[in-house]
């Protein structure tokens, strides 16, 4: 079990001072009016175990949330709360893999998957996609599925690519996973965070999934407050059974002042999301406008917190590991290098950067990146 490459380079970047475009967490604090009720709770409400499964309150704001913003009509019994989504993926895979079992991964793959399948005794069956459309078609999947294949695991949106599935990506998933009789662990953590007039669309939705669902969610990631850990997972009854049973050996439970703050904020107007979405909208736009200015080349991403740069296309002889390994120390910038989300490195000119963070840092990387870029230019032409 490896250290994953977030911590690598995190603490890379707090050894070389470096801005942090690597790891995902913003700068500001939270919603205010969260950290009111956080800290209220804490102060004045229980401070003892929750129910093992999630406060009522919280599992039913996911409940109302769900219905509200994605038209699915969930249950509260069938939420069940986790210290985080990644404590969710692992409650995922323990309670329904079992030894041998077969566990579909598309990669590019949050790095997580791999180590915590097989932990749970399963065997992996990469799918992998390749830039810059990274689809995702029938054929590849049919090219990986046996008669031990159980589970198809994915992330959607996507991290690292920022690509959000496309209607006839979710109904080719859909039909497959029905086809085969395969339970789909939904790694949806980006939902809300799709730009560009974008929207997220659960793969629970489609037909024939609503009963073979995981969908894991998390308030790190909607509202902007990572270090609080608090996620869920979604399933019918005789799934969320099963879950909740592997989550009552996990963490057993989570923070229930944290837990009250989560169902107020789930229940924030839908202009929230609205403003939400623009501000990092504006963000993604404002790194990508400041390296394309200074001569990357910039892929598309359509949501998450991250957008890529192609080195080969931006004159980079150098691999993605080499170049993150070189501007921390040359920038002082750390940026997370694209082969590391391959269980074997295919794809290796792909380089990832984080852009929630305030205009002042997003603008002195860019500055930093485009001085080590003049820098390189300058010496290549000094040595032809």
């Amino acid at each position: 079990m490896p250290t994953t490459i977030f911590e690598h380079m995190s603490a890379r970047a707090r050894e070389a001072g470096a801005i942090n475009l690597g790891q995902g967490f913003p700068e500001g604090p939270g919603p205010r009016a969260m950290l009111e009720v956080a800290a209220d709770a804490l102060l004045t409400r229980s401070s003892q175990y929750p129910p093992m499964a999630g406060l009522p309150e919280l599992r039913s704001a996911v409940a109302d949330h769900y219905a509200r913003h994605q038209g699915l009509n969930l249950t509260p019994a069938e939420v069940i709360v986790t210290s985080g989504a990644t404590e969710a993926i692992a409650a995922s895979l323990l309670a329904l893999v079992q030894p041998g079992d077969e566990v579909i991964l598309l990669a590019p793959l949050y790095d997580a998957y791999l180590p915590l399948v097989e932990r749970a005794g399963g065997v992996a069956k990469i799918v992998t996609l390749t830039p810059p459309e990274w689809r995702i078609d029938r054929a590849a999947l049919e090219a990986v599925v046996s008669p031990r294949t159980r589970f198809a695991l994915m992330n959607n949106p996507v991290n690292p690519t920022g690509a959000v599935m496309r209607g006839d990506e979710l109904a080719t998933i859909a039909a497959f996973c029905v086809a085969h009789d395969l339970i789909a662990i939904c790694d949806e953590v980006w939902e809300h965070l799709t730009y560009d007039g974008g929207t997220h669309r659960p793969l629970m939705a489609m037909p024939g999934m609503r009963d073979r669902t995981v969908k894991i969610g998390s308030a790190g990631k909607i509202f902007a407050v990572t270090g609080w850990k608090v996620g869920w997972m979604c399933a019918a009854p005789p799934i969320a059974t099963m879950l909740a049973r592997a989550h009552q050996f996990l963490t057993f439970t989570t923070p229930p002042n944290l837990q009250w703050a989560v169902a107020q904020g789930l229940d924030f107007p839908d202009t929230w999301f609205t403003d939400q979405r623009a501000a990092c909208q504006a963000s993604r736009d404002r790194l990508a406008r400041g390296l394309r200015a200074a001569g990357y080349i910039v892929l598309d991403s359509g949501a998450t917190w991250f957008l890529s740069i192609d080195l080969t296309a931006s004159g980079f002889a150098m691999d993605d590991v080499a170049f993150c390994e070189q501007i921390i120390e040359e920038a002082g910038v750390a940026a997370i290098p694209i082969s590391a989300f391959y269980p074997v490195p295919s794809i290796n000119h792909l380089v990832r950067l984080c852009f929630c963070k305030s205009d002042a840092t997003l603008d002195e990387a860019i500055a930093r990146l485009a001085g080590f870029r003049a820098r390189m230019v300058a010496a290549d032409d000094q040595a032809r």
